[in-house]
C-alpha cells in the first residue's frame, strides 16, 4: 500500500517545497535518478530548511499499491447476446499484444518522448516546469508516462474511499498542480515512479498505462475508447484513429471527439505532427492525415450501459436485467456484504451469462404488450413471466411498461418489475385470487381426499369456528364470500369446483383442513407474502381469506409454483444467472436452483389432471390447445386483479393484469377498446395473453404429456353408500354419518309416492369416496295415496261388498301401494 501523505500538521511553504525540488533534482543529476529516489541527503538550503526538506521526502512513499483497475461487466442472455453492460468506468482492459503498436507509439509521442530512455522521472523537464508553477509564470506538467501511471494509481486509490468528503480531499491532492501541493505531488510521483521501474520492465508500465487512462467523458483504458469511437478493437487501430485517441488523456473532456469534434480535430492534428517528428507515420501519412475531417473517421458506439439499452438487443428485457444486477447486488454467492458485491458487479468486469432466452422473451413481450399496449388509456398493467420446469430458470420477463431507471420518467416509464417482490424489483405483489386454490387443492389431496369426492359448495357463509388452524387462533366471528366467477351453490366434486374455480366449493375444502398446513404447502413451492418488505419469506397468514387469494404473491413465485406440478413434484427456487466469470476467466459460483422433491409425484400428477380441466372450465372460452397444458384463472373480489397461471411440461407461465399503483376495480373500465361492464376475469385478459405466448413457444414442438395420476387420488377409496330411501331425513342423516360420509339435504323436493318429508332419492346413491357428500332430496308427497286401512287388517272392514269393483283394492304386487 502506498505509504499515507504525511500530516497537514507538517506542511513546508513554496520556498521549503521548491528546496526540496531542487535537491531531489541535484542528486539526481549528479548521482542518478535512482539514488534520488531511495534517498535524499541534506543540502544545504537557504533559510535553513534543509532537516524539514529532508524529513517530508523521508516521509514520501516508496511503494505503490495498483490493485485492480475497474472494469466493466457485461450481461449476456442465455444465447450469448449482449443485454447490457454495467459499469463505474467503462473499461476492458487488455494486455499490450492486443493493442496496435501504432496506438503504442502514439501515445509515447504526444506524452513520453523518451519514455524507452529515462529511470521513471525527466530531470530537466522536472526542474524547467517545477521553477514555473512556483513561480506562477505558466503551468506545465513533465510528467513521465510513469508518473501518469502513479498519478492514476493514486485517483483511482482514492476514488475508492467510502467518505465522499475523504474521496474529494484524496482526488484534489492527486491532482493538484499549483504552488507547495502540486511540488509535493510531483516529488511523491516521482518517488513512486523511480521505485516502479526498479520492478517493472517498460512494457508493463506502458500497458498499464493505456488501460488505466481516461480517454474520454466516459471512456477509460485504450480498448473502450476503440469501441467507442470507432467501432473497432485496439489491436486494429489505424494511425489516424490512434492519434485521435492518444490526444484526448490530456484534457478527457475537451478533447473527446463526440462532444467536442472542433477541438479534438485539432488536437489530433498536434499529435499526428509529433509521430511525424518521432519518424513514427511518413510525411504522406501525415498530410493526409491532418486533412481529413476528424467526423468522416468516426464510427461511434454507444456502450450498452446499464438495462435501459436492452431495448435495442433483447425487446423488454430490462426488467430481467434489473432483476440480475439486484441478485448480484443481495446474494452472498458473490460477496460477504452488499458494498463487496457492488464493487464486484460495477468494477470486476464480469461476464454474467443469464437465463434468458431471446426468442421467449420476444414472444412474451409481444403476447403481454398485446393483451395491454403500453400507452392504453385505461392505464392498466399487465406483466408475464416464465419459467422452466425442473430448473428454474427465467427464460422470460416483460411487462407493458418502458424499464426506465432514472429521475426523468414519461407516464408509462418505470423502474418498479410487476413480476418480483419488494427486493427485487421494488413491487409488493398483487391478490392471486383463484390462482392460489391449487395450494389447497394440493393440502386436500396430501389430507387422503380425492378429486371425485363431493363437497358441500352451497354454503356463503362460516363461523370462524368451523375452521381449523394449529399455528394460531381466529378472532371470533362470521365470514362471509362471494363466487366471484360464479358457480352453482350445490353439492359437487372437488373436480368440478377446480375447473369452474368455485370458491364456495374450496372454502368448504378448507374446512375440513388445517389452513396452516395450506399456506405450508404454497411456502415449500416458493410462495410467500410479497408485501412484506423487510421479511421475504414470510408465510402468507392462515386465514379463510386467503385460501381464495386474498394476500399478495409475485407472479414470478406462482410460475415457479406451478413449474414445480409441471416437474412432477419437483420444485427450483427461480434462477436468472446460469453463469459468472472473471476478467481471467475463472468461474464464480452462482447461486444454486436447489432443485429437490418437494411434493410426491402423486399429488403433482393429480393437480395436473384436475387443473387440465380449465380448459372445459373458467377458460374454455380460449378452447383446448394442440398441446398438453393446465392452468388455472384468477380473479380478485371486485375484478382488481386478474391472473392466469399455467404450464406445459416444458414452461410454466404467470400473467397478471392490474392496476399496478393500487387495489382498484377494473370492472367498468375500457381496456384494449373493450369495456368491460362485466368482469374482467382471468379468463378475459390474462388467459388470452398466456395462450398466446404459449402457442409460440410451443408452435412446431412435441411439448410431451403429464403422468397419469392414480386412481386413489381421483376416485379415491371407494366404499358401498348404504340406501336410505324412505327414511326419515334425520334417520338417513345418522346412517350416512355413521358411515363416514356427510350429508347435504337438497332444498329441492321430488315428486313421489313416498310420504312428504321422506328420502325420496340419494346421490350418490351406490359408491362413493369416504367423506364424501350425499345430497339427500326429500319427497314432496304429491304421489303418496295413503294405505288402505282393510288390506292393512281385513278383518276390521266386514264382509265384502259383492256389487263392487274389487280390481280397485289392488293386490301386494301392485305398486299402486307401495313404500318402495
Amino acid at each position: 500500500m502506498p505509504k499515507p501523505a504525511r500530516s497537514r500538521g507538517r506542511q513546508v511553504n513554496v520556498f521549503q517545497a521548491l528546496a526540496l525540488l531542487l535537491s531531489f533534482v541535484l542528486v539526481a543529476a549528479v548521482g542518478g535518478v535512482l539514488t534520488a529516489g531511495l534517498v535524499l541527503p541534506g543540502v544545504a538550503i537557504a533559510n535553513g530548511v534543509t532537516n524539514m526538506t529532508t524529513e517530508a521526502f523521508d516521509d514520501l512513499p516508496t511503494e505503490l499499491d495498483q490493485g485492480e483497475l475497474p472494469e466493466k461487466s457485461r450481461i449476456l442472455a442465455a444465447d450469448g447476446t449482449l443485454l447490457a453492460t454495467v459499469f463505474y468506468q467503462n473499461r476492458v482492459v487488455v494486455p499490450l499484444t492486443e493493442i496496435a503498436p501504432i496506438m503504442q507509439k502514439a501515445v509515447i509521442a504526444v506524452e513520453d518522448k523518451r519514455f524507452y530512455e529515462h529511470a521513471g522521472v525527466d530531470v530537466q523537464g522536472m526542474l524547467r516546469a517545477a521553477v514555473r508553477n512556483a513561480a506562477n509564470t505558466s503551468q506545465e506538467g513533465a510528467s513521465t508516462l510513469t508518473q501518469q501511471y502513479v498519478k492514476n494509481v493514486l485517483i483511482e486509490a482514492a476514488d475508492d474511499e467510502k467518505d465522499d468528503a475523504a474521496k474529494a480531499r484524496a482526488i484534489e491532492a492527486a491532482r493538484e498542480a499549483e504552488g507547495t501541493e502540486g511540488i509535493a505531488r510531483k516529488l511523491r510521483e516521482a518517488k513512486l515512479a523511480i521505485t516502479l521501474e526498479k520492478t517493472m520492465t517498460k512494457d508493463a508500465i506502458l500497458e498499464r498505462y493505456l488501460n488505466i487512462a481516461q480517454f474520454g467523458a466516459s471512456v477509460w483504458g485504450v480498448e473502450a475508447a476503440a469501441e467507442r469511437y470507432f467501432s473497432v478493437p485496439a489491436a486494429d487501430l489505424t494511425y489516424l484513429q490512434a492519434a485521435t485517441i492518444a490526444g484526448i488523456t490530456q484534457s478527457p473532456s475537451h478533447w473527446d471527439p463526440l462532444l467536442n469534434p472542433a477541438n479534438a480535430q485539432e488536437r489530433r492534428n498536434v499529435v499526428l505532427l509529433t509521430m511525424y517528428e518521432q519518424d513514427y507515420i511518413t510525411k504522406s501519412q501525415y498530410t493526409a492525415g491532418k486533412a481529413t475531417p476528424i467526423a468522416d473517421t468516426l464510427v461511434p458506439q454507444e456502450p450498452k450501459r446499464g438495462c435501459m439499452s436492452t431495448y435495442t438487443s433483447v425487446p423488454g428485457s430490462g426488467y430481467f436485467c434489473d432483476y440480475v444486477t439486484k441478485v448480484i447486488r443481495d446474494d452472498p454467492a458473490f460477496g460477504k456484504t452488499r458494498d463487496e458485491r457492488l464493487q464486484r458487479l460495477y468494477r470486476g468486469g464480469l461476464t454474467i451469462t443469464t437465463t434468458l432466452r431471446p426468442e421467449n422473451q420476444l414472444q412474451a413481450d409481444t403476447a403481454v404488450k398485446a393483451g395491454v399496449s403500453v400507452n392504453d388509456p385505461s392505464g392498466v398493467g399487465t406483466a408475464i413471466v416464465v419459467v422452466e420446469p425442473g430448473t428454474g430458470q427465467i427464460v422470460a420477463m416483460s411487462q407493458n411498461r418502458n424499464y426506465n431507471n432514472t429521475q426523468t420518467v414519461g407516464p408509462r416509464d418505470t423502474s418498479v418489475n410487476y413480476s418480483t417482490s419488494y427486493t427485487y424489483g421494488s413491487s409488493t405483489g398483487f391478490a392471486p385470487g383463484s390462482t392460489f386454490k391449487p395450494f389447497t387443492l394440493l393440502e386436500w389431496l396430501k389430507a387422503g381426499h380425492a378429486l371425485e369426492e363431493t363437497i358441500d359448495a352451497s354454503k356463503m357463509s362460516y363461523e370462524m369456528t368451523e375452521f381449523n388452524s394449529s399455528c394460531g387462533n381466529f378472532a371470533p366471528g362470521t365470514y362471509k364470500f362471494n363466487n366471484s366467477e360464479g358457480g352453482t351453490r350445490r353439492p359437487m366434486t372437488v373436480l368440478e369446483a377446480t375447473e369452474n374455480s368455485v370458491n364456495s366449493g374450496y372454502i368448504a375444502m378448507a374446512a375440513q383442513l388445517d389452513l396452516c398446513n395450506i399456506m405450508s404447502d404454497a411456502a415449500d413451492l416458493g410462495v410467500y407474502r410479497s408485501a412484506d418488505t423487510e421479511n421475504a419469506t414470510t408465510p402468507i397468514p392462515a386465514l379463510p381469506a386467503n385460501v381464495i387469494g386474498s394476500d399478495s404473491v409475485t407472479p414470478l413465485a406462482m410460475s415457479a409454483a406451478f413449474a414445480a406440478f409441471a416437474a412432477d413434484g419437483v420444485y427450483c427456487t427461480p434462477v436468472a444467472i446460469l453463469s459468472v466469470t472473471d476478467p481471467e476467466g475463472n468461474s464464480l459460483a452462482v447461486p444454486d436452483a436447489n432443485c429437490h422433491q418437494a411434493i410426491e409425484s402423486k399429488y403433482a400428477r393429480a393437480v395436473n389432471y384436475a387443473l387440465e380441466h380449465v380448459w372445459q372450465g373458467t377458460a374454455s372460452s380460449l378452447g383446448y390447445p394442440d398441446y398438453t397444458a393446465a392452468g388455472k384463472t384468477g380473479t380478485t373480489s371486485a375484478n382488481e386483479d386478474t391472473w392466469f397461471v399455467g404450464y406445459t411440461p416444458k414452461l410454466a407461465a404467470a400473467v397478471w393484469v392490474g392496476y399496478p399503483e393500487g387495489f382498484h376495480s377494473m370492472n367498468g373500465a375500457t381496456i384494449n377498446g373493450h369495456t368491460y361492464y362485466s368482469g374482467p376475469y382471468g379468463s378475459s385478459i390474462a388467459a388470452p395473453s398466456w395462450r398466446a405466448f404459449m402457442d409460440a413457444a410451443t408452435a412446431g414442438q412435441d411439448v410431451g404429456s403429464f403422468p397419469a395420476p392414480d386412481d386413489d387420488q381421483v376416485y379415491g377409496h371407494r366404499i358401498s353408500v348404504p340406501s336410505v330411501i324412505g327414511l326419515s331425513e334425520s334417520d338417513a342423516r345418522s346412517v350416512l354419518e355413521e358411515r363416514g360420509f356427510r350429508v347435504y339435504v337438497s332444498s329441492s323436493k321430488v315428486s313421489s309416492d313416498l310420504q312428504e318429508g321422506l328420502v325420496a332419492k340419494q346421490n350418490p346413491a351406490s359408491w362413493a369416496v369416504k367423506g364424501s357428500v350425499i345430497t339427500l332430496y326429500l319427497s314432496d308427497g304429491s304421489k303418496f295415496q295413503p294405505p288402505d286401512p282393510c288390506q292393512e287388517n281385513p278383518d276390521s272392514c266386514g264382509p265384502p261388498d259383492n256389487g263392487g269393483d274389487d280390481d280397485h283394492r289392488g293386490g301386494p304386487g301392485d305398486g299402486g301401494w307401495g313404500n318402495g
